[in-house]
């Protein structure tokens, strides 16, 4: 029996959708609608510990937007969680009002770990038995960055979610163009100091398969296949070596805000963060000595929609 569900995953810069048809006994899952857009909720987040009232009028549009297409698709059950924006502003319960308005229903302000565990699921689901654990899931976010160990099918042994995110990075040091070198040292060292914490909490160095989530992924992904658009498909499961993440990084570091928006690959709302993400993807490859990077178009989103699946079973 198969169960339509309807997923929303709210995070630092963009806002999701996905209904989805679950086999309600673990059978799997068909995508009904994906949806996608760069809303930015986690502007300025960092500096000010609040969100920023058009950074509001931003989510709640879409979300009005997503809202229509839940109604339409007849889905039975559904779920929206928010991350590390919402978890860090002091105005969170007017989000909270809002989302509940429009949605029906009451986001969910996961914390680090929850975050962690609904995107290993959502890796991992389609990886057992194909490819080798244990897996290390790096989950590059906006405004965090989750680390989470296990093999596929069973529940994670180690997880840990670091202040680490394309928006957040871009926000705190990188602000020219192209950004100076002093500019990208602070970074570094910003990303490293974050490392040295995953170092001490999750034993990275067990994992025999890296992989990674979220659009900053993704997007060097398909920068370094050369693709002439952006194609989910042919980046899901595709496999980055780390010598093609850092040469991607490196241009993306010198390139100015012009060049890096003519990248065919690259989604308007990414092209201003995409140096602080392809970096932080950069140095856990060179920190923790992985060959290569396996791909996810799946992720957090894709795991709200297996947990609704198996409360349905319950």
């Amino acid at each position: 029996m198969t169960r339509r569900v309807a997923a929303v995953d709210c995070g630092t810069n963009s806002l999701r959708l996905l209904v989805a048809d679950v086999d309600d006994n673990g059978g799997g899952m068909t995508d009904v609608a994906r949806r996608m857009e760069i809303v930015r909720l986690g502007q300025g987040v960092d500096r000010t510990g609040r969100l920023a009232p058009e950074a509001l009028a931003r989510t709640t549009s879409v979300l009005r937007d997503y809202a229509d297409i839940i109604a339409g698709s007849e889905a039975r059950a559904v779920r929206m969680v928010a991350t590390s924006a919402t978890r860090d502003a002091s105005n969170t319960a007017d989000f909270t009002r809002q989302v509940k308005e429009i949605l029906g229903v009451a986001p969910e302000v996961l914390t680090g770990r929850e975050e962690a565990a609904l995107s290993f699921t959502g890796a991992t689901a389609e990886l057992v038995g194909t490819h080798d654990g244990p897996f290390l899931v790096v989950d590059i976010g906006g405004g965090s960055t989750e680390f989470v160990l296990g093999e596929a099918g069973e529940p994670a042994t180690h997880a840990l979610s670091v202040d680490i995110g394309c928006v957040r990075m871009t926000e705190r040091h990188l602000h020219g163009d192209p950004p100076s070198r002093a500019e990208v040292v602070a970074a570094t060292a910003d990303i490293d100091a974050a490392l040295d914490a995953v170092t001490g909490a999750v034993p990275v160095r067990q994992a025999q398969t890296l992989v990674g989530l979220a659009g900053s992924v993704t997007t060097v992904a398909g920068i370094a296949m050369g693709l002439p658009a952006y194609d989910p498909a042919r980046i899901h499961h595709a496999r980055i070596s780390a010598a093609d993440v850092h040469e991607v990084t490196r241009r993306l570091l010198a390139q100015t805000r012009a060049a890096r928006a003519a990248i065919a690959v690259m989604h308007p709302g990414r092209v201003d963060v995409i140096g602080g993400g392809s970096l932080i993807l950069d140095r856990v490859m060179q920190r923790f000595g992985f060959s290569e990077v396996l791909v996810s178009e799946h992720d957090i989103l894709d795991g709200i929609a297996w947990s609704l699946a198996v409360v349905a079973r319950r």
